[in-house]
This record gives structure tokens, sequence and C-alpha cells, in this order.
């Protein structure tokens, strides 16, 4: 297994530079399989979702559906794939950002009541709580 930087799966959906997407498809699509996997962390998730939003300038229900096409790739495996899995569709309903449904739905799955906030935006998501 070898790690994925977000660089790497940003060439890779964007389709953006020639030789850098060609490289990352390939790595992707004919490199690495379900016996040999490339490991996407939380955080390389987070970073690819914020980059896609800000910078790419894509809706929450287009940045899902990036998330959903690394989450399905075979030769991928993401990180706290379930937790991912949650945000990504609470960012496709338009409950939230990915980032705040990943740290309600982490914080969860690490037992927490809720999580804390001041950040009125996140109050829609269930797992989140005011101070």
């Amino acid at each position: 297994m070898i790690g994925i930087d977000t660089n790497v799966l940003l060439r890779y959906l964007a389709q953006d530079d020639p030789v850098q997407s060609a490289m990352a498809t390939e790595l992707i699509e004919q490199r690495l399989n379900a016996r040999n996997p490339g490991f996407i962390s939380v955080v390389a998730m987070t970073e690819m979702a914020w980059v896609l939003a800000r910078s790419y300038r894509l809706e929450g229900k287009e940045v899902a559906a990036a998330i959903e096409r690394v989450l399905q790739a075979d030769g991928l495996v993401v990180e706290n794939e379930q937790a991912v899995f949650t945000s990504m569709i609470a960012l496709k309903e338009g409950r939230g950002s990915f980032a705040d449904a990943l740290i309600g739905a982490l914080g969860a799955a690490a037992g927490c009541s809720c999580t804390v906030t001041f950040d009125r935006k996140a109050f829609r998501l269930a797992e989140f709580e005011p101070v």
C-alpha cells in the first residue's frame, strides 16, 4: 500500500494538467488495485474537498460526487471510510460542510456524545451542539 497525497487526487479528478493528470490516472486506474491499494487519509480527503470548493469553485453536490468517486475506486482505501461516506452524504444533502460533518462523524465514532462548537452552520448537523 502507498499513500496518496491531495495533489494526486486533484489531478486525477480535475484532469487539468496534461502531464500530472495522466500520471495520476495511470497510477489510480492501472497500477493500484485491491491487492496493492493506495491509501487516502481523512486529512487528504478534507483538503481535497476544500480545494475543490474554494479553488475549483465546485458546488457541494459536485464536491460530494468527487468524494463518492474516490470512495468507489477499487484501488483506493480511504481512512475511516464510513465517516467519510456519512460526511459526503451530509454535504450532498446541504446539511453542512464536508469538514464539519467529518469532525462530527469522527467524534461520534470515537464515542463522543456530541461535538461542541461556536459555528452556527455546524448546528445543522446532528452531532453538534453550542458550547
